[in-house]
């Protein structure tokens, strides 16, 4: 019987990874080991939490001691490493936990594994050490073409074109020729981004030194249900249901690579699975856009789904629609270091292992817009308290 453990399975992607594996491998045990932080809400996982083949362990991934004797206990075969602190504003304001987390963390995770799985008489056969990352350990990419081009690549879910306050961009843009590749040099720009490169060094050292069988994925921004609201879209669907400023970096021209979280789970498992040892995979959706055009997006599906939309005419005669919330954009000082453009090229998993996102953003927009709708009370629960110290910290007086 495969034993996995999942560290930071309740948070955000964690949570729709073990939601996948639970439910898809009853064969298989599934042990949830998260910290609860924060971002970390066993909330997110009612749905599973009774099932036979799930466990979850309250514990620290730098506690090692107590991580080894977890997994000589549960005789775990394999791991999924998902624990981080992951906000770069954060990291700006206390990059020491970063480091703590992100690379000494990882560093005792790994330890674990290779003292457990070496005292075993099949060693490593059959063990795998996945380690999860982000596309931030590149840098960033030159925005070369601000008005957009057609991408080199594409997927039956790639966005068909860009319509944003009654105008269209080229079919399935692109903002720039470069995108990150699986053997580019890595330029973290932010202590969030420059922990986990280190991480992702110390997975691969381990690789080389000791034989551990690891796999390192670099994923674009993810976005969907259960994700906290200090990140991007639920923070302002939620800041639109409340008719709160909607706080926008500069000029809201930056640039990321946007992929639905079920769909980097559908990654994750494809890749534990298939993926060859001491390989990278770049996991991306094909699909650019720049910030302020998202934030444009999710006011229209916002008031679209409250019934906020209003109908007026034009001088022409014309009926156009018109969406209250756009008055909420409010610009704010950019971020220090802010990265101008991330572009995952994840044609390597495409051509390797068979993967592509299988939503359309507008589509994974109108799903997640709808779930936050839907899900008040989850989403009263978690901006509660220290999430709203930590709002009134980090975007007052910018």
């Amino acid at each position: 019987m495969k034993t996995l453990i999942i560290t930071g399975g309740a948070g955000f992607i964690g949570s729709h990874v073990v939601r996948l594996f639970v439910n898809k491998y009853p064969e298989y045990r599934i042990i949830n080991l998260d910290k609860l932080t924060y971002a970390g809400n066993l909330a997110n996982l009612k749905d599973i939490e009774d099932k036979p083949n799930y466990k979850f362990v309250k514990m620290d991934i730098c506690d090692f001691d107590a991580f080894y004797k977890l997994m000589q206990d549960e005789k775990v075969t394999g791991i999924i490493h998902l624990a981080a602190e992951s906000h770069v504003d954060r990291s700006i304001k206390d990059p020491f936990t970063f480091a703590q987390t992100n690379v000494m963390g990882t560093l005792s995770l790994l330890q674990a594994a290779k003292l457990y799985w070496e005292s075993l008489p099949e060693k490593y056969e059959g063990k795998r050490f996945y380690h999860i990352s982000t596309d931030e350990v590149y840098g960033a990419l030159e925005m070369t073409h601000p008005e957009g081009i057609p991408a080199p690549f594409t997927t039956k879910a790639s966005t068909a074109s860009h319509t944003v306050g009654g105008g269209t961009s080229a079919a399935h843009p692109a903002y720039g020729e470069k995108f990150f590749t699986e053997d580019l040099k890595y330029q973290p720009h932010s202590p969030y981004s420059a922990s986990k490169a280190s991480s992702d060094h110390f997975v691969r050292a381990f690789h080389d030194t000791y034989g551990l069988p690891t796999i390192v994925t670099n994923c674009s921004n993810n976005y969907g249900p259960y994700q906290f609201p200090e990140k991007l879209i639920p923070l302002f669907i939620n800041n639109i249901r409340h008719r709160k400023p909607l706080p926008v970096y500069g000029k809201g021209e930056n640039v990321r690579d946007w992929l639905y979280v079920e769909d980097h789970a559908r990654a994750i498992d494809v890749i534990f699975h298939n993926g060859k040892i001491a390989e990278t995979y770049n996991i991306g959706g094909f699909n650019e856009w720049k910030n302020i055009d998202i934030i444009k997006v999710v006011i229209q599906t916002v008031d679209r789904l409250l019934g906020r939309v209003k109908l007026e005419t034009s001088e022409t005669g014309e009926t156009i629609e018109t969406y209250p919330d756009m008055d909420l954009i409010t610009y704010v000082t950019d971020r220090a270091g802010h990265d101008l453009r991330y572009a995952i090229d994840s044609r390597k998993l495409q051509r390797e292992l068979g993967w592509e996102p299988s939503l359309q953003f507008e589509e994974g927009i109108e799903r997640t817009v709808r779930w936050y709708l839907d899900n008040e009370a989850w989403m009263d629960n978690v901006t509660s308290g220290d999430y709203q110290k930590y709002y009134e910290n980090m975007y007052a007086n910018r």
